[in-house]
């Protein structure tokens, strides 16, 4: 048995030379020990999309994202169709004091507030509320489809 120590953060030659091999064990044990199954949501399932009213992904997506939320609010919290409203999910998911900024030296995607939504058959499965900033990734609130907690989204998403 030999054990290696590799830098992942910011990623060692050694992790990217090893990256896909790791990901496969993790893959194999996820399904074997905790019966994932093998269409697990993949990183090519999952996008990031800025919380603006004026980006084309976020308001393609808003309805579907709100109905979810509503859906989720209900069977998980037991809230009532009243506590969940598209005015309530905009107020606590789309609302951010965060002002979106492009740093040259920052990530792509920019800083400020993102959804990340977890796309499975053409349809939003869980949408992960976050924070990009300079020092940090913040995860504000995630929520899901019911139907697909067999899943483990959260779990899924925390690890991302």
């Amino acid at each position: 048995l030999k054990v290696r120590v590799v830098r992942s953060s910011p990623p060692s030659s050694q992790f990217k030379a090893t990256f896909q091999e790791s990901y496969q064990v993790y893959k194999r044990y996820q399904m074997v020990i905790h019966k994932d199954p093998p269409d697990k949501p993949t990183i090519n399932q999952v996008r990031l999309v800025p919380v603006s009213f004026d980006d084309p992904q976020f308001k393609s997506s808003f309805d579907q994202s709100a109905t979810l939320f509503a859906k989720y609010q209900m069977a998980i919290h037991k809230d009532t169709p009243s506590d969940c409203g598209e005015n309530e999910f905009t107020r606590f998911l789309c609302d951010s004091p965060l002002e979106a900024e492009n740093a040259p030296n920052g990530p792509d995607c920019g800083y400020g507030s993102f959804h990340q939504q977890y796309w499975l058959d053409g349809k939003i499965i869980a949408v992960g509320v976050i924070d990009i900033l300079p020092y940090c990734v913040s995860s504000v609130y995630l929520y899901y489809d019911p139907d697909y907690s067999f899943l483990s989204l959260g779990v899924y998403s925390a690890l991302r």
